[in-house]
């Protein structure tokens, strides 16, 4: 399971936001639904990854893990 932590420590102690980092894992291959087989993003959500706002890609992650959970009833 990916745990997301979109907070980190500053200098001073205090918190600010980052970035949700990308699922992908470097094994990049399309299925035959166009959806990569390592991360389990559509191309699509690949695509627009970089302009999608911390919550969009949090949805996003979700909806893969969700695709995953299909091919992989274990996780």
């Amino acid at each position: 399971m990916i745990v997301i932590s979109t907070m980190s420590s500053n200098e001073d102690g205090g918190k600010k936001a980052q970035n949700v980092p990308s699922p992908c894992i470097s094994v990049c291959a399309l299925n035959e639904a166009d959806v990569c087989t390592g991360c389990y993003r559509s191309v699509q959500e690949i695509r627009d990854w970089r302009d999608l706002t911390n919550s969009q890609r949090r949805e996003v992650i979700s909806k893969a893990l969700e695709r995953e959970r299909l091919v992989n009833p274990f996780l």
